[in-house]
């Protein structure tokens, strides 16, 4: 008895450091994800007034063409798919990588059909041992990425949609909606055939282009596909961050919860103890008497 008390003992004493490194990461991703909220919302405004530009000189030029605004026969499609480079946030890489495995087994019947780029160790781990074709990837990005840790695949993604090596490129992640909700995401980035269909109600602004509205289109049109790829990567730091906190929160109210049962359990193996005791006491004084 006195060993399974022991053995109890050094059981709360572990569970109570568990729940200290728990709570301390719970506070850690707390102010993260402040940080990366605020992050993800303050490049909406740079991206929407690009989309605004690039959509009025999409829909009020006659005569421009740009391979990025034309949809083409579908050889081979990109998805960019974003996940963390470290663990210990929930359901937060399964439920992407579980949406992208589901999206290619819908549309391809061959993994010649599609390429991947790969931003976080954990996709990149689980899509390498299945044996995912993976064309470039990005690893051990900052809890606070910059532009420059991801314009290389960004930059590449898009090129390779230029030249005709992609038809079309998918961009997968998990949306922010809030500290516990974050919705696995597929988009179509590329072609942006839709980019000037959306009408506006209230005024526009008119603009003047130098040295013409195609050459400005040109250099606009892949800043705004790696603006919208950026954009996806701060949501899905965010939605990271918001996943850790939330699973961080439950594992220490689960051990909390642990730490009392094995209270309880102690405290009866102790009661049970002492009543041994007792009894033993009271039956060799009887016996004596």
């Amino acid at each position: 008895m006195a060993r399974s008390m022991r053995d109890i003992k050094r059981q709360i004493k572990s569970v109570q450091n568990t729940r200290q490194i728990t709570k301390a990461m719970e506070m850690v991703a707390a102010s993260k994800l402040r940080k990366a909220q605020e992050k993800a919302e303050a490049s909406r405004p740079y991206s929407e007034k690009l989309k605004e530009v690039v959509a009025s000189i999409a829909s009020g030029t006659d005569g421009i063409s740009h391979p990025m605004l034309v949809s083409r026969p579908v050889k081979k499609t990109a998805y960019i798919v974003v996940t963390s480079d470290r663990g210990l946030a929930g359901g937060y890489n399964a439920n992407i990588l579980r949406k992208v495995t589901m999206t290619l087994a819908e549309r391809h019947k061959s993994k010649d059909e599609y390429g991947l780029f790969v931003i976080g160790r954990k996709g990149r781990d689980f899509l390498r041992r299945r044996e995912y074709p993976i064309m470039e990837e990005v690893t051990e990005l900052s809890d606070t990425p910059k532009f420059s840790d991801i314009k290389s695949i960004a930059y590449s993604a898009v090129q390779q949609f230029e030249t005709g090596v992609y038809d079309e490129v998918y961009i997968c992640y998990n949306r922010f909606v809030n500290a516990i909700s974050q919705v696995p995401t597929v988009d179509r980035l590329l072609p942006m055939d839709a980019v000037g269909e959306a009408g506006h109600t209230g005024p526009t602004a008119s603009y003047e282009y130098e040295p013409s509205p195609a050459g400005v289109l040109e250099v606009l049109l892949p800043k705004y596909a790696e603006t919208l790829i950026y954009s996806a990567i701060l949501d899905g730091k965010a939605s990271e961050l918001g996943a850790k906190m939330t699973a961080m929160g439950s594992a220490t109210k689960n051990a909390s919860k642990m730490i009392g049962n094995l209270t309880l359990t102690y405290n009866r193996a102790r009661q049970a103890a002492i009543t041994q005791e007792i009894t033993e006491i009271v039956a060799g004084a009887n016996a004596q008497s």
